[in-house]
């Protein structure tokens, strides 16, 4: 009963995970598919690249929330009096296992999603939220010193098996420091391309304080935003069409 209980929860944590919030809302409010364009990946950074900061933002609280919900969903098992604390952990982990990988590999998108780490931070925040605080402080000072969010989502990703290691409540648990180094090295190779575009010096920066005026917001009062578009990697978010 405790196998099936997991197999099913996994399935619901893939199908949670593989809900494509930045196709989707690309689609529905601007008649843009994310993943045409900019880094052609369906996360919330291409989204707020693309489309701006209006549509990256539901974008970004949907992948953590859609992360979040399989861990907490996978939390039930606690009540089996057959899976201690150990293995309560174990499942939890392999939750945020099926949630990033029905974000990557989408189901309901073609399997082809994003990089997973909005959805990872949702996950992991159900599991250990102070080290998950503590790394999104490492990413807000990178962010912030550098503009680039992949490389400030790599130094969040590298310090997160440090702060598990760090911390009392989190460094005797074996399961989640495997699984600590595996998300590390895992964020370093989601970002491959990322990393040559760096050493390049031809990595999109963004900036949450600009200070040209721009205002990248795309205005979805009106009608959807139709037909190709043709900008760069590097051009300013899509701009609605009068």
């Amino acid at each position: 009963m405790v196998v099936l209980s997991v197999i099913f929860l996994l399935i619901v944590a893939y199908l949670l995970g593989s809900i494509p919030s930045a196709v989707w809302i690309g689609k529905r409010y601007y008649g843009i598919d994310v993943r045409e364009h900019g880094s052609k990946n369906a996360g919330a950074t291409n989204t707020l690249r693309v489309l701006g900061r209006q549509a990256a933002m539901p974008v970004f609280a949907l992948d953590v929330l859609k992360g979040f919900a399989a861990v907490t969903l996978m939390s039930l098992m606690k009540y089996s009096p057959a899976v201690g604390d150990n293995l309560l952990t174990i499942f939890k982990l392999l939750a945020v296992v099926a949630a990033v990988l029905g974000h990557i590999f989408p189901i309901f998108a073609d399997f082809r999603g994003g990089k997973g780490v909005a959805t990872l931070v949702g996950s992991v925040v159900a599991i250990a939220p102070s080290v998950i605080l503590l790394c999104f402080g490492v990413w807000l000072v990178i962010f912030i010193l550098f503009n680039y969010v992949s490389l400030a989502s790599m130094c969040a990703g590298v310090s997160f098996p440090i702060f598990i290691l760090a911390s009392p409540r989190t460094n005797e648990n074996i399961a989640l420091i495997i699984f600590s180094f595996l998300v590390a090295i895992l964020l370093i190779w989601t970002h491959r391309k990322n990393i040559s575009r760096l050493r390049a010096g031809t990595e999109s920066k963004i900036s949450i304080f600009p200070t040209d005026g721009h205002k990248p917001d795309v205005d979805i009062t009106g009608s959807n935003l139709r037909g190709e578009c043709e900008k760069d990697y590097d051009d300013q978010p899509i701009q609605e069409k009068k």
